[in-house]
């Protein structure tokens, strides 16, 4: 992850690319290599001290002093940093969170992770810590800037906290609904398909979690078998819009109880054809809405 522009610097860490050239020249920062053309360029070394560097102004460092530490020194008033209980923070915790993903560093990034999800709880870790995160590694991965190894690192390291917070919830002998969880056909990205899944556990729903890249006959199945209230699934993935319309499709025939909620891309559910019985969840605030009727359906 070299040879990064001093615009995609300002890209993944919220700083504006002046304030980047203000920060070289006037405390020596980092110092730029130069391409055969003179133009200004980036190793991603320089981005995770930069990283580090905004995690500590979010903490109220001053710029000039922490511009003058080292790397290691960084690293260590960082770890000193997260370590303290410090909720309104959010911002540091995403920053070395991308710092111990890029290196692979699956013991660092699960330490802060663990330490988001103790101070914030599930529901605030996932909308303050782990959303933004995913969204700028996505971001990052689209730009060619992080490979997919470290992408699917990170993330599988997120799904193993979630599956584990799932684990710790109490089992129930009473649910007021059942609800099938699913990815369709290439749809793979399963972390908010994952928070739904808690968020509707400790709501008293019964959930059949089917997972990632479901095809079309082993949801027919389980929709014919378990006759379900709902149905929740995400569209992620860029397809062309036949895939998922034709899924939809498929659901919409069974005639479940209630209602099939889908959320994802933007893009791709504008362009569907919805039917009454099925319901767009546009923001997480939607989903928030939801569960609070589900929690107050006795």
């Amino acid at each position: 992850m070299d040879n990064l522009t001093i615009a995609q610097l300002s890209q993944f860490s919220g700083i504006k690319a002046h304030t980047i050239r203000i920060w070289e020249q006037r405390y020596n920062a980092f110092t730029p290599e130069r391409s055969e053309g003179n133009v200004r360029y980036y190793s991603g070394l320089q981005l995770r001290r930069l990283l580090n560097i905004v995690s500590l102004l979010e903490a109220d460092y001053k710029i000039s002093k922490i511009c003058k530490l080292s790397d290691a020194e960084l690293e260590a008033l960082i770890k000193k940093l997260y370590l303290d209980e410090a909720p309104d923070k959010g911002e540091v915790f995403i920053s070395q969170l991308i710092t111990a993903g890029t290196q692979f560093n699956a013991e660092e990034f699960s330490k802060i992770l663990a330490h988001c999800f103790n101070i914030y709880g599930v529901l605030s870790a996932y909308k303050n810590i782990v959303y933004p995160l995913i969204n700028r590694v996505g971001l990052m991965w689209t730009a060619n800037l992080l490979p997919p190894a470290q992408e699917h690192f990170m993330t599988n390291l997120i799904r193993q906290k979630i599956f584990a917070s799932i684990d710790l919830l109490p089992s129930n002998n009473y649910y007021k609904e059942t609800w099938v969880l699913l990815l369709p056909e290439d749809e793979f990205h399963e972390i908010g398909l994952l928070f739904a899944y808690y968020l509707l556990k400790i709501n008293n729903v019964n959930v059949v979690y089917l997972g990632s890249n479901v095809p079309v006959n082993t949801l027919n199945v389980s929709l014919n078998e378990l006759n379900p209230d709902n149905v929740l699934m995400f569209l992620v993935h860029n397809n062309h819009v036949s895939k998922p319309q034709n899924y939809l499709e498929t659901i919409n025939s069974k005639k479940i109880k209630g209602k099939i909620f889908i959320s994802g891309l933007t893009k791709m559910i504008k362009q569907l054809k919805l039917k009454d019985d099925v319901v767009w969840l546009e923001t997480f605030e939607c989903f928030e809405e939801l569960l609070e009727r589900v929690g107050n359906n006795d």
